[in-house]
């Protein structure tokens, strides 16, 4: 982490804008540990990625948020890109001179390098070192823009709450944090508490009843996605892999996990 923020600081002086992608489903949670330095050098825009996995009100309540706290914001659909309105709004920040220098960054497996691919074009080539600038970065260039694309950074800082939120959003490992069935019913219990269970019964009918313990419900989906070992037995591991794999992944449905404003869940 150290050595990704000296390099960005580094260019940072050098740049127009910097991108700061974030997962749509969770804004706060998978904000970059890197950016709130970087603002004070260069502006800072956030991008909410994988927004056709999330809640609409919820990401249009997003946008706004961002928007009264003075930032530029764009929510978007990186498997089905439309940038027009990005690069409408991105390629003013540049002198008439050259292209718009800027950076995307972020956490890991949140769609910088799908963004990047999106602004300039997937038949974009990597360009060489740039005058003046650090060198040992890649750089693509394409339709108005020089872009960095740069290394997912976590903070080694976060608590094991955050890392397993990111699990479920497919940024992190569930099987170095704690396990996949670990993970599940991490997952479960934050469903059923902020009233999302029922997604996944819709999608799958397995239902949570206020009196069942995560781990009778992780063993009901067990059984539901026939994750069974000889003698009929759940296997717990395959089965929390396959529903945290399913909510990662959209299959369960769009969902958002935190709201502007709420009190601090994680």
């Amino acid at each position: 982490m150290a050595k990704g923020k000296r390099k960005l600081s580094e260019l940072a002086g050098k740049l127009d804008v910097i991108l700061e992608v974030r997962d749509a489903r969770a804004p706060l949670v998978t904000s970059s540990p890197v950016t709130d330095e970087l603002s004070r050098i260069c502006p800072v825009g956030v991008v909410l990625s994988k927004k056709d996995l999330a809640d609409e009100k919820a990401t249009a309540r997003w946008l706004s948020w961002f928007s009264g706290a003075g930032k530029m914001c764009w929510a978007v659909n990186l498997l089905k890109p439309k940038m027009e309105h990005i690069r409408k709004d991105l390629l003013p920040l540049g002198p008439s001179h050259r292209e718009v220098r800027l950076a995307v960054v972020g956490i890991p497996n949140v769609g910088k390098s799908m963004l990047l691919n999106a602004l300039v074009g997937k038949s974009s080539a990597q360009v060489g070192g740039i005058p003046g600038i650090t060198r040992g970065v890649s750089w693509y260039k394409g339709s108005g823009f020089l872009v960095v694309d740069t290394p997912g950074i976590l903070d080694p800082r976060s608590g094991d709450a955050v890392q397993r939120c990111l699990a479920w959003l497919g940024s992190s490992k569930s099987d170095v944090i704690g396990g996949y069935d670990v993970i599940a019913l991490d997952l479960i219990n934050v469903l059923r508490s902020r009233d999302l269970w029922g997604m996944v019964e819709e999608k799958w009918g397995v239902r949570a009843p206020s009196g069942e313990s995560g781990e009778e419900v992780l063993e009901s989906i067990g059984k539901r996605l026939g994750c069974l070992v000889s003698g009929g037995i759940v296997d717990t591991l395959s089965a929390g892999r396959r529903f945290v794999e399913a909510f990662s992944s959209g299959r369960l449905g769009p969902v958002t996990l935190e709201l502007p404003g709420d009190p601090q869940w994680i």
